[in-house]
């Protein structure tokens, strides 16, 4: 079978493992003589699946019983306007700015005429770094993007804080163990690390459920699917299925987050090794400090070369290098399911062609 090695910023690449064991339950889940996408939510089938996915989600990240999890719709931008919607309780919300994505959430935080403030940011340098962060003990909630998929940066450590901690995972979800000790709530779009889009996983604390404005449409309420076992509405059953899949994958193949985190340092170590070992041909945007293990942001010396180089690797089987249009240059996405060979590979053709163009 011909694979491209896919490293796109998301939808990204999925185990082969997985797409084989989708592809044979596909027409016939579990011997029943039906597909999962034909079924009805409310039956005892699909729950078996949704609450083996809510339980998979706890055990790797050890949330609590203070916990609830939820699987929900709308993406991490819906989430921009339901976080300022459920968890401002008059006083003030804090942002940490960081790139695109907080970027647009802190706009939400203004459309919704919230009293909110950026108390750090790194737009001064093009979002190179991650600044240091200090969220006020009184604050509603502190919020920040976990890794910043278009920049290639990342925390190292999640902020400690006297606040609710909100953190949108979404290009770092299941990536690695993180220290829950500040986090209020969690969540992020499943689309980088745990299958096709359509699905994003909210973790929130239990005691922050009813905090929601009086005025936020029900169906926005986090308590309203926290209630209803997020099947308030009918949910992405598929997506939900594909997730379990990719969950089980993480702690069964691979050993669980910290297993998979090593696998990942080791990934991006070479890679920002090759960059680094290039004499200039290849820069790197995110200060070493700051490098994110899921997206490495670089451009070529010599601009007029970076669509040569993304044509180029396409044609030899690597895709989604291009990088976003709001920085330009190459971006190379290495999520769990990117393995070390792949990540040669690249570094392979990187060397190649700055032999031949530098």
């Amino acid at each position: 079978m011909d694979r491209v090695i896919n490293f796109s910023a998301g939808p990204s690449t999925i185990p082969l493992g997985v797409l084989k064991q989708a592809q044979e339950e596909l027409l016939n889940y579990a011997g029943r003589g039906f597909s999962i996408m034909e079924i009805s939510h409310r039956t005892k089938i699909f729950e078996e699946v949704l609450h083996s996915a809510m339980d998979r989600v706890r055990d790797l990240y050890g949330f609590s019983d203070d916990f609830t999890i939820l699987f929900l719709q709308g993406g991490a931008s819906l989430q921009f306007a339901q976080v300022p919607m459920n968890l401002y309780a008059g006083g003030v919300a804090e942002y940490a700015n960081t790139g695109n994505w907080t970027s647009k959430a802190i706009k939400e935080a203004g459309v919704l005429g919230i009293n909110y403030r950026v108390i750090a940011s790194s737009e001064d340098s093009k979002f190179d770094r991650i600044p240091e962060v200090k969220f006020s003990d009184d604050a509603d909630y502190g919020y920040i993007c976990s890794n910043n998929t278009i920049y290639g940066t990342q925390y190292p450590q999640l902020p400690q804080c006297g606040c609710p901690l909100v953190v949108d995972s979404s290009s770092d979800l299941f990536s690695r163990p993180v220290d829950l000790s500040s986090v209020g709530m969690f969540y992020g779009g499943i689309q980088k690390n745990g299958g096709p889009a359509g699905v994003t996983m909210v973790a929130i604390r239990k005691d922050l459920l009813d905090r929601a404005n009086p005025k936020t449409p029900m169906i926005l309420r986090y308590k309203t699917q926290a209630d209803a076992d997020s099947m308030s509405n009918t949910p992405n059953t598929f997506g939900i299925y594909m997730l379990n899949l990719m969950l089980g994958w993480i702690k069964d193949e691979i050993g669980g987050l910290a297993a998979m985190h090593e696998r990942n340092k080791r990934k991006a170590a070479l890679l920002y090794g090759a960059i680094d070992a290039s004499g200039g041909f290849y820069r790197g945007h995110a200060q070493k400090e700051s490098r994110s293990l899921m997206n490495v942001s670089f451009n070529i010396a010599d601009a007029a070369l970076e669509p040569v180089f993304v044509a180029q690797a396409e044609a030899e089987g690597m895709i989604g290098l291009k990088g976003h249009r709001v920085l330009g240059g190459i971006r190379a996405s290495i999520y769990n399911a990117i393995n070390y060979e792949d990540v040669e590979k690249l570094i392979a053709f990187m060397s190649e062609f700055a032999r031949k163009n530098g």
